[in-house]
């Protein structure tokens, strides 16, 4: 009898051929000017969402499969202990700089802890960087002011560091599991020499880079087999629900905000995605928590994300947790800065 890791991955492979379905027969009619709205909405919709996020997935293949070339023991030294303020900060800092949209980030999240990175590190990591990449930034300043997107920034990064000072105090305390896969530095290990010591034997072959994509394809399809199913389920929503709601429904209220979280959670969309929706509610629905909500809360509630993390880590108590420990930080946040900058 075949084993599990036999089977073949019933999600993966059935969202991906409903999505090329999808698109194949909204081109098709197209090209034939047939008339069949419902079937050029979903095209349409799923050609949107791989258009906006297929560089972010293919770079964090890339990524992830450069990073199982990299001793465990580096991974420890560039993000410090995983029980330390220090390792907290330098967690967050990584998520805040790494140029990847919100998917990519998973299947590098997912590799951080595979090699070792503490829980509270890799929730603070895929915390500080669902929307707020270098790139990301420069869209958001140019659609809402430098002030807003460094309010945003700010905020996003506090409760990024925040909870991941709480998920410390859970594991240390046994309420939820920490990493088994952590990795201990030998005694007088020194980064930089063993580096040095690994790139002098280095040459770049094809069958390095052969091996790069076979691991990164590997590592990511945990994270893949979520993102086709939940691009269906998106372009589902999206032929059904009109967006242009969001700017007349979402206004800086207290129902508003809670509409915010609901359409979030609904609605699956990548860091690139939610951007111009996000800065949308700043300007044209005046209200710039309802905004900021938008961009955190759709990945804290982003069933994507939920999922990786039950597989990732085996527990759906960790999984769970991430919408449990964040949503409400970013309910507070967004009050507060509807309460200071409605109308402004």
């Amino acid at each position: 009898m075949p084993s599990e890791k036999q089977r073949p991955d019933y999600l993966l492979w059935g969202s991906g051929t409903i999505i090329i379905a999808g698109v194949s027969a909204h081109l098709i009619c197209n090209s034939l000017n047939i008339t069949a709205p419902l079937v050029h909405h979903f095209g349409h919709a799923v050609l949107d969402l791989v258009s906006m996020m297929w560089w972010g997935v293919i770079l964090g293949l890339i990524v992830v499969g450069l990073m199982s070339r990299v001793p465990r023991e580096y991974f420890t030294a560039m993000l410090g202990r995983g029980d330390s303020v220090g390792g907290i900060f330098r967690a967050a800092a990584a998520g805040l700089l790494l140029d990847l949209c919100s998917h990519g980030i998973l299947m590098v999240g997912a590799k951080l802890y595979e090699r070792g990175a503490s829980l509270a590190q890799v929730m603070t990591f895929l915390i500080a960087s669902p929307w707020n990449s270098f790139s990301l930034t420069l869209i958001l300043i140019a659609m809402v002011g430098l002030k807003w997107t460094l309010v945003f920034i700010v905020a996003s990064a506090a409760i990024a560091i925040a909870t991941g000072f709480m998920y410390l105090g859970l594991t240390r305390a046994g309420i939820l599991p920490d990493n088994p896969n952590k990795t201990d530095l030998p005694d007088g290990f020194n980064m930089m020499a063993d580096a040095k010591a690994r790139l002098k034997h280095f040459k770049f072959t094809r069958s390095f880079a052969v091996d790069v994509f076979r691991h990164g394809w590997m590592d990511g399809k945990m994270v893949l087999r979520w993102l086709a199913f939940g691009i269906v389920l998106a372009a589902l929503i999206r032929t059904f629900v009109p967006e242009d709601t969001f700017a007349t429904w979402f206004g800086p209220t207290i129902a508003g905000l809670f509409l915010t979280l609901i359409a979030t959670t609904l609605i699956e969309v990548c860091s690139e995605g939610s951007t111009p929706i996000g800065a949308d509610l700043v300007t044209r629905a005046a209200a710039p928590g309802n905004g900021f909500a938008f961009l955190m809360a759709g990945v804290s509630t982003d069933y994507t994300e939920m999922m990786v993390l039950r597989d990732m880590t085996k527990s759906w108590k960790i999984a769970l947790s991430l919408p449990l420990l964040t949503v409400p930080q970013i309910l507070v946040l967004g009050w507060i800065m509807n309460q200071f900058g409605a109308g402004g």
